[in-house]
């Protein structure tokens, strides 16, 4: 580079720094402009030699980031000064001792947990990937202005990814979409939320994004001419009671059109609601509550309102800290149309999250809203001993979700997404309350757990030291917190389980003169079909492998020879962890409905589900039941259009499911006989009863149960210690 392109340079990185200053969103001391100056310098130095992939000095990278954390996202000074320090320990000579020598320890923290974060192995699998992003969602924890300024330094990449070859392009957008946008949402940044959508669907889908993106340049002034229409309908009124406001349109994001069209399955023209108008009025705080109502009857004296449509953030507000009216009016020209009424200061809140909240907290600069949502992820981060797939995806869950209120029996709220059910209730109150879930009331009726809750629901939890989380729950929790509670005790649960399989096997094994050793465990994996020993001792504990299989691999295990041949038929793929701490589900089975019933039924071409993919079943005219994935193309139409006709359905892993059997007693009829019977089911592990019958008839006794089972081995158990209660006569399954 010639002498006067590098004073020209320096001349644009100075005039940068000095916007960093002035567009700041919080007030900045002396002392801050200090801080952000010395981290200015030690930026310039340590990133002097590089240079992005567009050619441009690699220092306006940092700039542009902290320019984003200063003004759009609203932080401190110190978030400004790690913003420009984020990338220089990880690219530079400078290390972390340096930086907390330089700057004390919580900037040094944050630098440190961007550093973690940041270098992503090259072109990973989807695990790997996953792997990743759970180490950065457990940074989560150690201070949220590192995923903050994470987010920032994202949001800067994706606008000046044009320089970067079409793959990495995708990659990153697709990356952003996954984790980033949602974590956006999630911490109050609806601005570039948006954003990011966009501009990731402009790299994954180009087409879509640029027709889209037309289409809304083509309507502004269509847009304009109708809120010109609906402001002046009302502003006479406003004007009357003293109101201080401006009305503006919002058009909705080019993301959100595309994913109406695909939900609705409309084109652009046919979306109703593509922009909403925002009424954002003057107030003090004590007023505030006031205005907004006030502003909402003056809008529904002009407009008719659909009364489905009202949202009342304001005195709710949603645990991003979101506050504002939202109602839909019937507006000029017969079109529905969105009315989002705010103050200024809720307005600063809705576009800059939580720095707003602590600008208006004076002195505490605590992101109260936050702390309460981080502190409820903390037990399902802590409880990261799932496969990081697993636990992205259930923190993802929690993400995007919108949310219900529902009150505790003593008047409190609580915040629960939507789609909650009283089980998420129990396990929001306290994990202790979740686990010892017998049954819930929602507004004083009993109801089953899986029931989805509404706001405005009052629950109650009814406990018992007697009850313990089983399979089914999981079927009906959807919040990643009681998921992960749920998913840790009943893997503890198959380890006891395991545990007695492996010294049952030790027995039968010994009576096949076999021990029980790495080879014999790892034999006998392969000959199962398993993927790790665990599963092995399982499958032993709950007796889905009986004495006959067990004879049949000692069989073979013994015969060399023949094992050799059929080894060598069957090249048994090299185990990849078989010590591994998981019991793994092999999905090969399909069951249908509430009953979890066995039907025939068809795979659908259209979209091939495979074991273990989200499915439903649709029960057509000629071919009886189609099975077809809940994301299917044709999915929406058939769910909306024939809806009756759609029956649930869910892989299941066949070893371990559950079977009903009906036993019969009769028997002469004593005091006690009942409470013997129950008492006996009770004791026997891995019996539940749905449901029982006993009736008395001039002194015999007759009682028919149901009882689900694992396997046949258990219910010949049940029978045997059935017929030896006193008054038992005869115990027939039907």
């Amino acid at each position: 580079m010639t002498q006067a392109a590098i004073e020209e340079e320096n001349k644009l990185i100075a005039q940068e720094y000095k916007e960093l200053l002035r567009i700041s969103y919080q007030t900045l001391t002396d002392e801050d402009k200090k801080l952000i100056r010395s981290a200015f310098e030690i930026a310039v130095d340590a990133h002097k030699n590089q240079r992005r992939k567009s050619g441009e000095a690699y220092i306006f990278h940092p700039i542009a980031v902290a320019k984003i954390v200063a003004s759009e996202i609203g932080l401190d000074a110190v978030s400004i000064a790690s913003a420009l320090l984020h990338d220089v320990v990880e690219d530079t000579e400078y290390t972390l001792d340096d930086i907390d020598r330089m700057f004390g320890e919580t900037v040094a923290r944050i630098v440190d947990g961007l550093t973690k974060i940041s270098h992503l192995k090259k072109d990973m699998n989807i695990s790997q990937q996953a792997e990743n992003f759970r180490k950065m969602l457990l940074t989560l924890n150690d201070d949220v202005r590192v995923i903050i300024i994470k987010i920032a330094d994202r949001f800067h990449n994706m606008l000046t990814m044009d320089s970067m070859p079409e793959h990495k392009q995708v990659k990153i957008a697709s990356e952003t979409l996954y984790i980033y946008a949602p974590l956006a949402h999630r911490i109050g940044l609806y601005n570039i939320k948006t954003e990011l959508e966009d501009l990731s669907l402009k790299y994954t889908e180009p087409e879509v994004y640029n027709s889209i993106k037309d289409k809304i340049e083509d309507s502004k002034e269509d847009q304009q001419a109708y809120i010109d229409a609906f402001s002046g309908i009302i502003d006479n009124s406003l004007k009357k009671e003293g109101l201080n406001y401006i009305i503006k349109g919002r058009m909705k994001s080019i993301f959100s059109m595309r994913k109406k069209m695909i939900a609705q399955n409309v084109t652009f023209d046919e979306i109703y609601d593509k922009f909403a108008i925002r009424i954002i009025y003057k107030s003090d705080i004590q007023n505030e509550k006031f205005l907004a109502w006030k502003i909402y009857s003056i809008v529904t004296d002009h407009f008719t309102p659909n009364p489905v449509r009202l949202r009342d953030w304001i005195s709710s507000p949603k645990s991003t800290g979101y506050e504002a009216l939202h109602i839909t009016v019937m507006g000029p020209k017969g079109k529905w149309v969105e009315v989002q009424i705010r103050s200024e200061r809720m307005h600063e809140i809705a576009e800059k999250g939580y720095a707003a909240h602590f600008k208006y907290k004076h002195g505490d600069q605590k992101e109260q809203g936050i702390e309460v949502w981080l502190n409820k992820l903390q037990e399902a981060l802590e409880n990261a001993n799932t496969n990081a797939v697993d636990f992205v995806e259930e923190f993802k869950l929690n993400l995007y979700s919108k949310e219900i209120f529902v009150f505790t029996p003593k008047g409190e709220l609580r915040s629960l997404p939507k789609g909650a059910t009283p089980l998420d209730f129990s396990f929001n109150i306290h994990t202790e309350v979740g686990m010892r879930t017998r049954g819930a009331k929602v507004n004083g009726k009993l109801v089953p757990l899986n029931t989805t809750l509404s706001s405005g629901d009052q629950v109650e939890i009814i406990t018992s030291d007697q009850a313990k989380p089983n399979q089914n729950w999981l079927d009906y929790a959807t919040t990643a917190r009681a998921r992960a509670k749920i998913k840790s005790v009943l893997r503890e649960e198959k380890k006891s389980v395991a545990e007695d399989g492996k010294e049952i096997l030790r027995r039968k094994l010994k009576s096949q003169k076999i021990s029980l050793n790495e080879d014999s465990i790892n034999k006998m994996v392969s000959f199962f079909k398993l993927k790790t020993s665990l599963d092995l001792f399982y499958r032993v504990g709950i007796g889905s492998i009986d004495n006959t299989m067990i004879k049949d691999f000692a069989s073979s295990y013994s015969n060399a020879f023949i094992s050799f041949f059929k080894n060598r038929m069957r090249k048994s793929p090299a185990q990849e962890d078989i010590n591994k701490d998981e019991i793994t589900s092999k999905y090969d089975m399909l069951v249908f409905g509430k009953e979890e019933e066995k039907l025939e039924y068809k795979l659908s071409q259209c979209c091939n589900p495979i074991p273990g993919d989200e499915v439903f079943g649709f029960v057509s005219v000629s071919e009886g039941i189609k099975v077809h994935k809940k994301n299917c193309p044709n999915a929406i139409s058939l769910q909306s259009n024939y809806a009756y006709r759609i029956i649930s359905a869910k892989w299941i892993d066949s070893s371990q499911q559950e079977y009903q059997a009906d036993i019969v007693m009769t028997g002469i009829d004593n005091l006690g006989l009942v409470s013997d019977i129950t008492e006996v089911i009770s004791d026997i592990m891995h019996v539940n009863m749905r449901n029982l019958n006993f009736s008395t008839d001039g002194g015999t006794f007759k009682g028919k149960i149901t009882v689900v089972v694992k396997n046949k081995a258990v219910l010949k158990k049940l029978t045997d210690n059935l017929m030896n209660i006193n008054g038992i006569d005869k115990v027939t399954r039907i």
